[in-house]
């Protein structure tokens, strides 16, 4: 009997050239490649049973075939999969979070601001993957620019406490003429609850009070966000 590990390699050497991964991204570039045969090459091989192509179908088939969801897989949900030990599981990860820094660096922090969309292009990558809470706030100079973005406070899978104090310090401090407020849903649900909408009011208030301005609150899910600017929900 010839040995397992010759079975396992020759699944994928028994596919023309140009339809094995690697030799694929030679000649075509990554993008010719489909999502499992770029996770393959990150897997290096599969198992006993399965090559690494077949591994990265179970691993997407489990989520849906979406990469979002993928990214918010932990090394022991990774390891689960037979044939994933943390070398591999760790690979996977620390490729998916590099694609999430490189989100982040694509809006500058002297962009101008001028929609939801930009402001969710921006606070997007920071919330959009996270399994618990959190809420942050854009800080804007007068003409919209970014001053910084900062993190207010974290929490539990269903709630975070955001302190206007801390909020509003943090503005002071920076000399911010208006602001932009974000916190994500981890459960994908986009609807404002009540004690959101009574955080909004509040800030607007004291904002007013201030003279900064409380220019959109975000909603951030896993596909998506809400803006309470969009929707006419600012006091």
């Amino acid at each position: 009997m010839e040995p397992v590990t010759h079975l396992r390699s020759s699944r994928i050497l028994d596919l023309p050239s140009q339809d094995r991964p690697r030799e694929k991204m030679r000649s075509k570039g990554a993008r010719s490649l489909s999502d499992s045969e770029l996770l393959a090459i990150l897997l290096r091989s599969g198992n006993a049973d399965r090559s690494a192509v077949d591994l990265s179908r179970d691993i997407l088939q489990a989520v849906n075939h979406n990469l979002s969801a993928l990214s918010r897989l932990t090394l022991g949900d990774l390891c689960k999969f037979k044939g994933m030990g943390e070398a591999k599981a760790m690979s996977v990860l620390a490729a998916l979070e590099l694609g999430r820094r490189r989100r982040a660096t694509e809006v500058t922090r002297d962009a101008g601001i001028g929609s939801s969309s930009d402001a969710f292009a921006y606070i997007g990558p920071h919330l959009e993957d996270l399994q618990h809470e959190e809420f942050w706030v854009i800080l804007m100079n007068r003409a919209n620019r970014v001053i910084g973005l900062f993190p207010v406070s974290s929490g539990g899978i269903t709630g975070t406490v955001a302190d206007p104090r801390v909020i509003f310090r943090l503005a002071l401090e920076h000399h911010a003429c208006g602001m932009i407020l974000c916190h994500n849903h981890p459960s994908g649900q986009l609807k404002p609850s009540d004690a959101d909408k009574a955080l909004t009011r509040k800030l607007c208030e004291a904002g007013h009070n201030l003279e900064i301005q409380v220019l959109d609150h975000l909603i951030v899910g896993t596909d998506g966000y809400y803006s309470f600017a969009d929707e006419g929900m600012l006091p």
